[in-house]
């Protein structure tokens, strides 16, 4: 495989996002993610990034961020699931408002 590089404009008015839940939608020719901030001790979110993708992008960023997490893990130790880590969160949420 060949190998690029890619130089990368970040412009200085860009505010990095912060998001604890996601929302994931696609049709044929898209997926769409939806990053959102929950704000704890509430039933709200407030959307923070809409982004859409192609679906060969998804599957790329899809082994990208597996990649990613093996990395993370193999340096920081196991991410455990929100299943199986200790919280007062639940575990199953509904998210309404775009679809």
């Amino acid at each position: 495989m060949e190998k690029r590089e890619i130089a990368v404009n970040l412009p200085q008015d860009l505010d990095p996002v912060y998001s604890n839940r996601i929302q994931v939608a696609y049709k044929d020719d898209e997926f769409t993610f939806v990053f959102l901030h929950e704000i704890p001790g509430t039933n709200h979110a407030r959307a923070k990034a809409i982004v859409s993708i192609s679906p060969k992008h998804a599957k790329n960023f899809s082994e990208v961020l597996s990649k990613t997490i093996i990395d993370y893990e193999g340096k920081f130790g196991e991410i455990k699931r929100a299943s199986e880590a200790k919280s007062n969160q639940d575990t199953e949420v509904t998210i309404r408002g775009y679809s």
